[in-house]
């Protein structure tokens, strides 16, 4: 597992980016999160060792732009050379959050077609209001692995009009850190109920700083927090986003979490 952040830094943009981990990372050393650059590790993926072995090793899955967004305006100018990365390394996943899914279909690589096998794509959706304008576009889109992240889950969400055989995922999860907002437990089982009709394998990502559960406010460490969360146990058909080289479909790995 490797991580590529070819570009830093990203603009506030909706409810779920208020009290964002990058903003608090950058800030705790002094620096500017909404000023945005190209990174030092810019061309990670072409890097290869003195032996001529890649530095990511083929079979790789690469967490890709986690401390920015990969559809972000400012970085309209480096991202046909990202794209042209992922094309050249084939025998690597890459998986990507964008809370801009609006901007992909005018962004993509010439060759794109349907999709590039090794390319999965995931809309966050923090609340009713950005699930209604950022997945009915997901849907449409043409993206062979399709995923959705509810996180920071800030409300009830209905997610139903759009699960199906084409999402790979659903991803549920509270907001951590200083300032977080309460997520209510019954809204995650209300996520999960609507996968598990639909057949849509479903995480419970984390709890939260702040959960609701049965009428009482749990306050929860951070180191606990995913731990809670796996211990709800009620994570159905849960899966990594790994597809076969081949591109064709996913292989699934049971139990796994982020």
């Amino acid at each position: 597992m490797a991580s590529w952040n070819p570009w830093h830094g990203c603009h506030k943009t909706s409810p779920g980016c208020a009290n964002c981990y990058v903003y608090r990372g950058d800030a705790r050393r002094g620096l500017d999160a909404s000023q945005v650059h190209r990174t030092k590790s810019y061309d990670l993926p072409l890097r290869q060792k003195r032996d001529g072995s890649w530095t990511i090793p083929p079979g790789d899955m690469v967490w890709t732009c986690f401390s920015s967004d990969f559809l972000l305006e400012d970085a309209d100018e480096w991202r046909p050379w990202a794209w042209a990365m992922m094309k050249v390394r084939s025998d690597l996943d890459f998986f990507f959050i964008t809370k801009r899914i609006h901007r992909l279909a005018d962004h993509l690589p010439p060759d794109w077609g349907e999709g590039y096998g090794n390319v999965a794509v995931c809309s966050t959706a923090e609340d009713q209001e950005r699930a209604d304008f950022r997945l009915p576009i997901l849907k449409a889109a043409p993206i062979r692995h399709k995923s959705i992240t509810c996180e920071p889950l800030l409300g009830p969400i209905d997610l139903t009009p759009w699960l199906g055989e084409d999402i790979t995922q659903v991803v549920a999860g509270g907001e951590s850190g200083p300032g977080a907002r309460i997520c209510r437990y019954e809204w995650i089982l209300d996520l999960r109920r609507q996968c598990v009709a639909a057949g849509v394998p479903f995480l419970f990502k984390q709890t939260g700083a702040r959960l609701i559960k049965d009428g009482k406010l749990y306050q929860i460490p951070r180191r606990l927090q995913h731990i809670q969360a796996r211990r709800a146990d009620i994570n159905y058909r849960c899966r990594t986003f790994r597809p076969k080289h081949d591109g064709r479909e996913w292989s699934v790995s049971h139990g796994e979490v982020f």
